[in-house]
């Protein structure tokens, strides 16, 4: 991978609100980021924490409330049309259900080709085709399946038809949004590989949301951990799973089932108590009211992340002041 070390994806205290009657929703609030060019940074959390809402609104798909998102140095926090456009080559998205994410009236030849067509690309026919077979190809799709419909393939397959129209562009940068969560198991660990080898090959840095730790813990560089809208760790995979300081993450990670019979001397976290509401949270650690080591310090003002070294980051008054 070339130029690894340098950072391809910045973000500064970015927030995305959402209106919900006359107060806000806060589904990403004030998360820095760094994602070093040909790096995976994974993001973990359970269902609703803002993992997906951050990974769009990074793309552009929604519009940032706050923050700055940095690419390549440059604020692309508030582009205009075309600045848009031409951002949208250099960053692209793998959705969750590659069935839902294709149009079902176009052949996978057409679904590939659109982006070429679109952004003005390849603009001969012969060629955008031959690009398109290279494409398949690329992906591990027979190139008898090109005159095909989404319909006619299974799950793993449209999901390779969702990457290969994802790398049409070349981007240099793809949000991963839970791409195989709706995959079998055999099927899931296919794409994970085929996601990995790409990335060795073209050189791509990933952002890779998923609520599964098993999977994020196979692909990743660095992990972030996200709770109601804030990320509250985050590290470099190994060392995180070796010895995650957050109690949530902790109670994540002793949740993962072990197969084997020495799971049973394996003791499991079990998080207990309600849900912080993310509408107009108060200030204060959102996970206190379900922390066991929670106390007074951990409420009434809102807790940054903490630089621990060597890469590790987390936001808990349990690590100093």
């Amino acid at each position: 991978m070339s130029n690894s070390g340098t950072v391809l994806v910045e973000t500064i205290g970015l927030k995305k609100h959402f209106p919900a009657g006359k107060r806000k929703l806060h589904a990403v609030d004030g998360v820095d980021l760094r994602i070093e060019r040909g790096s995976t940074l994974g993001v973990v959390g359970e269902s609703g924490c803002g993992k997906t809402t951050l990974g769009r609104t990074i793309l552009g798909l929604l519009p940032a409330t706050d923050g700055k998102i940095l690419f390549e140095g440059r604020d692309v926090t508030h582009c205009d049309k075309k600045q848009f456009k031409a951002m949208r080559r250099e960053m692209q998205i793998i959705f969750q259900d590659p069935y839902s994410s294709i149009n079902p009236r176009h052949s996978i030849k057409k679904t590939i080709a659109e982006p070429l067509l679109v952004n003005g690309i390849i603009r001969d026919r012969h060629q955008r085709e031959e690009r398109v077979r290279e494409l398949m190809e690329t992906v591990g799709l027979a190139r008898r399946l090109e005159n095909s419909y989404p319909h006619e393939l299974d799950g793993g397959r449209r999901q390779r038809v969702g990457i290969a129209r994802a790398l049409a562009v070349n981007p240099k940068f793809i949000v991963c949004d839970e791409p195989v969560s709706a995959l079998d198991v055999s099927v899931q660990a296919q794409v994970l590989n085929l996601l990995m080898d790409l990335q060795q090959q073209l050189g791509l840095t990933y952002l890779f949301i998923t609520h599964d730790l098993s999977v994020v813990r196979h692909i990743s560089t660095e992990i972030a951990v996200m709770y109601l809208g804030q990320c509250i760790e985050r590290g470099p995979a190994k060392e995180l799973f070796r010895s995650p300081l957050h109690p949530y993450t902790r109670a994540l990670i002793s949740a993962i089932p072990i197969p084997s019979a020495k799971a049973r001397e394996t003791k499991t976290e079990v998080i207990h108590g309600e849900l912080t509401s993310p509408i107009d949270p108060q200030p204060g650690c959102r996970f206190a009211a379900r922390c066991p080591q929670a106390g007074p310090r951990c409420t009434g003002r809102d807790l940054p992340l903490r630089d621990m070294g060597g890469g590790r980051h987390v936001a808990c008054v349990l690590y100093g002041e």
